[in-house]
C-alpha cells in the first residue's frame, strides 16, 4: 500500500515503516512539525529508516496517489484536506492513531475524533483506551513494537537510568519531582531532549544527575552500561524508552502507572506506587549486579515476546487491509 502520514513520533514512526508498505511522508520548504520528512534528515535523530520511506514535498500530495491516510494530530485532517485535496474517512481509507494518554477532565476526556465513525481510532495501549471517551468511533488498541537494539547490557556503571523528553517543562507529569528521592541513594543519568539544567534545577550536585541528549544509537550504548533503569513518570502514554531498555536488558523499576502494570512482569523488575519500595529495589540493584542481570535479561525476553517488531507490524497489516477494504 501507499501511505500517507506525518513524521511525528520518530521512534515510533521507526517501527511502522519498517513494514512492507510504501510510506509516503510530506515535506515543507522549513522543514517545519508538518514537514519534517524522513528522520535521518535529522541530525540529532539518529534514526535509520528504509528507502520505502519517501520523501514527497507537500505541493505535489494532490497528484500523488494514496490507499490509506495515518492521521496522528487533530489538526491533520484539515491538513490532509487541503493538501492531499481529499477529506480521510470519506474520500480515502484513513486512520487516527492517538499516542497519549487523555488531558484535563479524566476520565472524561472526549477524544478529538469521538463524533466520527468513517475512521478507526487506534489506541497504543489498552490503558488509554480505557481512559479516553472515544464515543461513536470504531477503536482498536496495537501495541507498541520496538526495532530491536539487540542485548547489550553490561551495567559496569553503578548508575540509574533515567529518559526522559523537557523533564523541567513537564514537571510532575514525568515524575522530575521524584527524582531527588532518587539522587538520595543513587547517581542519576538522565537523558531526553532538554535535560540541560536539570540538576541545578532540582537543587542536586551535578554528579548526582547528569544531563545528556543523545542520538538513539549512542543513547542505547550509553542506557545499557547503568545498572537499571528508572520510569518515575506519572501520567503519559507507555514511553518507548522504557521498552526500549527492556529490549537492552536492564532491569526496571517504575511508577506503577498508566499501562506500566501491563508492560512490566515481576520477574522484570518492580513496579509500585511506594517510593519505599522503589527506593529499596534500586538499592538492591545497584548492590547485587548479579541480580540485576538476571532480571535485565527476564525484561528483555518480556519485551521481545509482546512488543516485538513483527507482531506489532502483522498488527498493522490487518487493520490496514480491512481499512483499505
Amino acid at each position: 500500500m501507499r501511505i500517507l502520514l506525518w513524521h511525528v513520533h520518530g521512534s515510533w514512526t521507526t517501527a511502522f515503516v519498517s513494514g512492507r508498505h510504501t510510506y509516503l511522508l510530506p515535506v515543507t520548504p522549513g522543514r517545519d512539525a508538518d514537514g519534517l520528512g524522513r528522520a535521518d534528515r535529522l541530525s540529532a535523530g539518529g534514526w535509520v529508516w528504509p528507502d520505502s520511506a519517501r520523501e514527497v514535498p507537500h505541493e505535489r500530495l494532490r497528484d500523488t496517489d494514496v490507499d490509506v491516510v495515518v492521521l496522528q494530530r487533530p489538526h491533520e485532517i484539515d491538513r490532509c484536506a487541503e493538501w492531499l485535496g481529499r477529506w480521510p474517512g470519506r474520500d480515502v481509507p484513513a486512520v487516527y492513531v492517538e499516542h497519549n494518554t487523555p488531558k484535563g477532565d479524566v476520565p472524561n476526556t472526549r477524544h478529538p475524533v469521538a463524533d466520527r465513525d468513517d475512521l478507526t481510532l487506534v489506541h497504543v495501549t489498552h490503558f488509554n483506551r480505557l481512559f479516553w471517551d472515544n464515543g461513536r468511533a470504531p477503536t482498536r488498541v496495537i501495541e507498541h513494537g520496538i526495532v530491536d537494539p539487540g542485548y547489550r547490557y553490561t551495567g559496569e556503571l553503578a548508575r540509574v537510568a533515567v529518559a526522559v523528553n523537557e523533564p523541567i517543562r513537564r514537571g510532575r507529569v514525568t515524575g522530575t519531582d521524584l527524582l531527588p528521592e532518587f539522587a538520595r541513594i543513587a547517581s542519576l543519568d538522565v537523558f531526553g531532549m532538554r535535560t540541560e539544567g536539570l540538576a541545578a534545577r532540582l537543587g542536586l550536585a551535578p554528579d548526582r544527575c547528569r544531563s545528556y541528549d543523545l542520538p538513539q544509537r549512542v543513547l542505547h550504548q550509553e542506557m545499557a552500561r547503568r545498572r537499571l533503569y528508572a520510569h518515575p513518570l506519572r501520567w503519559t502514554s507507555l514511553g518507548l524508552s522504557l521498552l526500549e531498555a527492556m529490549h537492552l536488558g536492564l532491569p526496571v523499576v517504575a511508577l506503577a502507572t498508566t499501562e506500566v502494570v501491563e508492560a512490566v512482569p515481576p520477574e522484570a523488575g518492580v513496579v509500585s506506587t511506594r517510593m519505599d519500595v522503589l527506593l529499596d529495589a534500586v538499592r538492591r540493584f545497584l548492590n547485587e549486579p548479579e541480580e540485576a542481570e538476571r532480571v535485565g535479561k527476564a525484561a528483555r525476553e518480556a519485551a521481545l515476546v509482546r512488543y516485538g517488531l513483527d507482531r506489532f507490524l502483522t498488527d498493522w497489516d490487518l487493520l490496514l487491509q480491512e481499512v483499505a477494504a
